[in-house]
């Protein structure tokens, strides 16, 4: 039977996918404890074997039912293509986050889903390097993580500069992974900034108190500001390391992040008595005035995977009325010219008529 299953694999055809060829099927083959609130799924495509392709530091959408209604989110890759015959995401427990917590509480091997991408710009390829820091905080480790498998895999003497911040030793995720990491490939650095606890036996790589400051980027990374910084993680831990590296002079044209943009949902706004018009169907929009909230509450078909402009799987036409774009960025000179906003980050200021 393994004969037959090596077999198979070595002669699996590559997988291809662009959002706009539909969903995909996967299978998860295995579930991973990271952390006391971080679980590492793994899949493989359902059916036969498919040799999986992306770039490291991109994501893909699952799409999913739950309760008997559906929902889309996008996670990061955590694995990396040059390891082809799987994917996997890391997924963290999430007060009141209605994907997350139904993965982890959910999902098992065997359990199949679909999934749509791959998708974004943040990776090795669209942004490339000769010399790399990688500045992570919280599951921001997750495309930083894909970033380095893949460079230690590819790469003889990559040269990486690696700085997680954490909560605390229990909330290192991939630490032992990291650890063989720095081991085996002399240009590997591995440091990690810890906010909270004493750690006298720590057994991984040179770890600092507190939260990441400048002196402390100096002793870890003495050469940082002459590589190319990818940052990523919450919004205010990565507002406060581009607030540091730009005081410091660093050149921002290397400074990159992954940022999930704002849904711009203010106390007031123009929003408030609109209506939505989605062919014949029709819906005042709420108090924020944005699209997604009428076209869901209208119970429509849309995928609305990062509900933060950056995705762009819940691409749609605005045929009449006027909307502010709180995010532009997966799309084009000529979409904007034809009316495509990103419903989950366009506002109304007028009534709206829209094509799906």
């Amino acid at each position: 039977m393994s004969q037959h299953r090596d077999a198979a694999l070595l002669a699996a055809k590559p997988w291809q996918n662009l959002p706009a060829a539909g969903p995909f099927r996967l299978c998860c083959i295995e579930r991973t404890d990271e952390t006391h609130d971080v679980v590492t799924f793994r899949f493989e495509a359902a059916g036969e074997p498919v040799r999986f392709s992306y770039k490291p530091g991109q994501f893909i959408t699952l799409l999913l039912e739950i309760g008997g209604e559906p929902h889309s989110r996008a996670y990061t890759l955590s694995s990396s293509p040059s390891r082809p015959y799987s994917i996997s995401i890391t997924v963290k427990r999430v007060e009141g986050g209605k994907v997350s917590n139904y993965l982890i509480d959910s999902l098992r091997p065997g359990h199949a889903l679909d999934a749509m991408g791959p998708s974004g710009s943040f990776n090795l390829v669209d942004i490339p390097a000769d010399r790399y820091l990688f500045l992570s905080a919280g599951c921001g480790i997750t495309p930083m993580f894909s970033m380095s498998r893949w460079l230690t895999d590819t790469r003889v003497g990559a040269d990486i500069a690696f700085v997680h911040s954490a909560k605390s030793v229990d909330d290192l995720i991939f630490a032992p992974r990291l650890e063989s990491m720095a081991n085996n490939h002399s240009g590997f650095r591995l440091g990690y900034v810890i906010e909270q606890g004493n750690y006298p036996d720590w057994p991984y790589a040179t770890a600092l108190p507190g939260r990441l400051t400048l002196s402390g980027l100096d002793s870890l990374v003495s050469d940082w500001r002459e590589r190319t910084l990818y940052v990523c993680g919450p919004e205010a831990y990565m507002a406060g390391v581009e607030a540091m590296v730009r005081d410091a002079g660093f050149a921002m044209s290397r400074f990159h992040k992954e940022s999930f943009g704002k849904q711009g949902t203010p106390v007031k706004s123009s929003g408030q008595g609109f209506m939505l018009k989605v062919g014949d169907k029709l819906h005042p929009l709420g108090e924020s005035g944005v699209l997604l909230e009428g076209i869901e509450a209208l119970k429509l078909p849309i995928i609305a995977a990062c509900r933060s402009g950056v995705c762009g799987a819940c691409k749609c036409q605005v045929l009449e009325g006027d909307v502010e774009r709180l995010s532009e960025m997966t799309l084009t000179e000529e979409d904007k010219a034809n009316g495509m906003v990103l419903a989950c980050s366009a506002r109304a200021l007028s009534h709206i008529s829209l094509k799906l």
